[in-house]
């Protein structure tokens, strides 16, 4: 068996390699993304590719007649034309929840960095702000016995920066699959109270102590915060509207480290501008990498980004590398697969 490796990995490939010959290459490497031809290139005496964001097109799957297995290493193959790959009776694998609790954690961190300044007040003492340059006086020494360091004017850190607590607070969580969980017990664990929309679930799944199962207009409406978690498709995207934004509470904050579409961007940024918003912490754009002059970079200071790194996690690549090489171990020994797209 050739296997063709182009993924991310976490290092160890001796499970691939104990089931024949391996090729690593593209990104596996730190390469850029393969062409079709570049792909072609190498897999078209393999049996198994397994790769990220090659994307595994018709095309492809045409010039690689001994493909047995296609593997991508994300919670969707969404690389994959895996119609084209059904239908010639290859199998595709997956790897749902590798990185869920990556995705869960770097949420709970944004609802905490919007709720208290967090990245804002760091970024403020960097810039000098607050600081003083003489060495320190007794009277900010003696800021080691008492609460009060710092100025207590109304221009002070501590009005400046002045956050609420997450607890009593209602989390509306639109998504409850792998990462809607995570964050609703880590929220749960903050002390919050939990709303979630979610067509796929059942009220009576969501029946742990806390949690609550509403409508997508009443949880815009009774959220503090609302966190998103749920993929890109027909019936999602642009669901978070102008009439939903514009429903939520004054100051009310959102998240978004799902994807980009489900979210209308205008409406958000009308909402930052002119309320009700209090904050938004974006982790996906409509466009990859964001560019400088957009307004989440150059206007707003309630606007927290990261680029692109809710499952960047060295655990999740590590749990993506196991989950391919396992299914992979069964495939060869006739075994029923755990992680194969339907």
């Amino acid at each position: 068996m050739k296997i063709v490796f182009t993924a991310e990995h976490s290092g160890d490939l001796t499970a691939f390699q104990q089931l024949g010959e391996l090729l690593v290459e593209g990104w596996a490497l730190g390469k850029p993304k393969l062409s079709a031809g570049q792909l072609i290139e190498l897999a078209h005496d393999a049996d198994v590719l397994v790769t990220s964001y090659d994307d595994v097109t018709q095309e492809v799957i045409a010039a690689c007649p001994r493909l047995q297995v296609i593997a991508c290493t994300r919670a969707n193959p969404v690389n994959i034309d895996t119609k084209a790959a059904q239908a010639r009776g290859i199998r595709v694998l997956y790897t749902p929840g590798r990185n869920a609790d990556a995705a869960a954690e770097l949420t709970i961190g944004l609802m905490l960095s919007l709720a208290r300044h967090i990245p804002q007040s760091h970024a403020a003492l960097k810039r000098g702000e607050f600081t003083r340059a003489e060495n320190a006086t007794q009277a900010t020494q003696s800021g080691l016995r008492r609460d009060v360091v710092w100025d207590v004017s109304p221009e002070s850190p501590y009005e400046v920066f002045k956050g609420s607590e997450l607890r009593n607070k209602t989390l509306g969580l639109i998504g409850y699959g792998n990462i809607g969980r995570r964050v609703a017990r880590i929220a749960r664990a903050f002390g919050m109270a939990v709303l979630v929309v979610d067509p796929f679930v059942a009220a009576e799944d969501i029946n742990e102590p806390g949690l609550q199962k509403t409508t997508l207009e009443g949880l815009f409406r009774e959220a503090d915060i609302v966190s998103l978690h749920l993929s890109s498709g027909p019936h999602s995207d642009g669901l978070v509207s102008a009439a939903l934004l514009n429903s939520m509470k004054p100051g009310a904050l959102l998240i978004n480290t799902s994807r980009a579409a489900v979210v209308d961007e205008e409406a958000l940024i009308h909402a930052l501008r002119h309320g009700p918003l209090g904050g938004a912490a974006l982790d996906v754009y409509h466009r990859e990498p964001l560019w400088r002059d957009h307004p989440f970079i150059t206007e707003f200071d309630n606007v927290i980004i990261t680029p692109h790194i809710a499952g960047a996690t060295r655990e999740s690549i590590a749990k993506h590398t196991a989950m391919i090489a396992a299914d992979l171990q069964r495939y060869v020994a006739g075994e029923p697969l755990l992680y194969q797209w339907r």
